[in-house]
């Protein structure tokens, strides 16, 4: 009979300070100045692939900002409607206007969005960054720091298997050692190789 796991620790509150930055050292400079409100420029743009960190790095940035309210935030912005969209492009001319910033994320660069053309514009006209994706070496770093948050410790080869078998991006990584966490404590056993194993066979039934 399996225990029943308790007390599984929540996940870790978006901030800058626990993003793993890879290459992307340059973008956490200029959001830390958008949260201190230092950064010359109103409009910032994120774009990346879907998991890389986007919607952390919005949330994370509107935590830090030092005015609560003083930076609007867009998250997804290919998936906004007409109305969604006019009110973004308010919220530009009226943050360039007034000292404000806003902060955007979406999936491609302001020219391919399927958006308002005078929207896009507006998008390009600020800062424009790609949320580049971690390297293995970069992800393996983020395993090892959030299994010990938790509590864990992971071997080298629990590290690397699970990087070749699982999806990378840190959102998967972060469910998957919810996953490993919890199988742990079910099961009162340490982290090892053949318990991930288990953990993940089961995940696939």
């Amino acid at each position: 009979m399996r225990q029943l796991a308790l007390g599984i620790s929540p996940p870790s509150e978006p901030r800058l300070d626990n993003f793993v930055s890879g290459a992307n050292g340059e973008l956490l400079v200029r959001l830390r100045e958008l949260a201190d409100g230092t950064l010359p420029e109103a409009i910032v743009y994120l774009w990346g692939e879907p998991g890389s960190g986007r919607s952390h790095l919005l949330a994370a940035t509107a935590a830090a900002a030092t005015c609560p309210g003083g930076v609007t935030l867009a998250d997804d912005v290919e998936r906004l409607d007409e109305a969604a969209q006019i009110a973004l492009f308010n919220a530009i001319n009226a943050a360039r206007e007034a000292h404000g910033a806003v902060l955007a994320a979406g999936n491609a660069p302001p020219a391919q969005l399927p958006l308002r053309e005078d929207l896009k514009s507006r998008l390009a006209w600020g800062l424009v960054y790609q949320v580049k994706p971690l390297t293995d070496p970069e992800r393996a770093i983020y395993l090892r720091a959030e299994a010990e948050r938790r509590g864990m410790r992971l071997a080298d080869e629990v590290i690397w298997y699970l990087l070749s078998h699982v999806r990378r991006d840190l959102p998967s990584l972060g469910a998957i050692l919810e996953l490993i966490d919890r199988t742990s404590l079910e099961r009162q056993r340490q982290v090892t190789l053949p318990l991930v194993r288990e953990a993940l066979k089961a995940l696939d039934q």
